[in-house]
C-alpha cells in the first residue's frame, strides 16, 4: 500500500485560484521538478525529505474527520507523487468532498483529466521571470474545462505581455478561468490592473495571494 510523503496538512482559506477566499483542507506533498525564481515553498521541493506518511485511506479519513468539503492537493508538485491516481480515485469518488489540484504546468494532466470523477485543476503557466517557461507542457490546455483555471504569476510587464500572448494563442478564456497574479514584492497589483485595462483583457481576473495579505508572507500552514 502506497504511503504518500506529506510535508504538511492544514485548514485555511484558499489564497488564490477558483476557490479563493473559501476554506480548504490543504494536503502539501514533498517533491518538485521545477526551481522557480520566486518559489515560496522551496522547503517542500525536495522529494528526499521525509514527511508524514499516510495512505489514501488515511488521508480520506482525516479529511472526513475535519469536515471541510474543499480539498486542495498542492506541493511541491502533487502529480509527481507515486500512485497519485490511486489517491485521486479515492477522494474524487466521494461526493462529500471536492478536490482541487494545484499543478505547476510541467506534468501531463491527461490521465487525471480523463478520470470519471476528475478533480478541478489550477494549472500554473510559468512566465519568463520564473526561469522555468521552457518546462511548460502547453498540451495540458487541451484537457481543461469550465471550473478549472490557468494562473499566470507575473513579475514584470514583459511577463504580463507574454501571458497575454499565451492566453490568446490557446484561447484560454474560452476553456477555463484565467488569473493574473503578482510575484509578491516584485510588481504592484495596480500595474497589473492598468495592463488589463490597456489591453481590454475580457474574462481575465487579477488574483492576489490572500494568505500573504492576512498573515506574514512567509508563514507556513496558512
Amino acid at each position: 500500500m502506497t504511503k504518500y510523503n506529506i510535508a504538511e496538512h492544514f485548514i485555511s482559506i484558499n489564497g488564490e485560484g477558483p476557490r479563493a477566499g473559501t476554506l480548504s483542507h490543504f494536503i502539501r506533498f514533498f517533491g518538485c521538478n521545477l526551481e522557480c525564481s520566486y518559489c515560496d515553498t522551496v522547503w517542500a521541493g525536495d522529494a528526499g525529505k521525509e514527511g508524514e506518511r499516510m495512505s489514501a485511506e488515511e488521508i480520506h479519513r482525516m479529511i472526513l474527520t475535519e469536515g471541510i468539503r474543499n480539498v486542495t492537493l498542492t506541493g511541491g508538485e502533487p502529480l509527481l507523487q507515486k500512485d497519485i491516481g490511486v489517491l485521486l480515485g479515492v477522494l474524487c469518488s466521494d461526493p462529500k468532498i471536492s478536490v482541487e489540484i494545484e499543478t505547476n504546468g510541467s506534468v501531463d494532466i491527461s490521465p487525471f483529466a480523463a478520470m470519471k470523477n476528475r478533480p478541478v485543476f489550477t494549472l500554473d503557466y510559468k512566465l519568463p521571470s520564473s526561469g522555468m517557461e521552457i518546462m511548460m507542457r502547453v498540451s495540458n490546455f487541451d484537457f481543461l474545462r469550465s471550473g478549472d483555471a490557468v494562473k499566470f504569476v507575473a513579475g514584470s510587464r514583459s511577463d504580463l505581455q507574454r501571458a497575454l500572448t499565451v492566453i490568446g494563442a490557446n484561447r484560454l478564456t474560452e476553456r477555463c478561468e484565467v488569473h493574473l497574479s503578482p510575484v509578491f514584492g516584485e510588481i504592484e497589483p495596480a500595474e497589473i490592473v492598468e495592463f488589463m485595462k490597456e489591453n481590454r483583457t475580457n474574462d481575465v481576473a487579477v488574483h492576489l495571494q490572500l494568505h500573504k495579505l492576512i498573515w506574514e508572507p512567509d508563514r507556513r500552514g496558512v
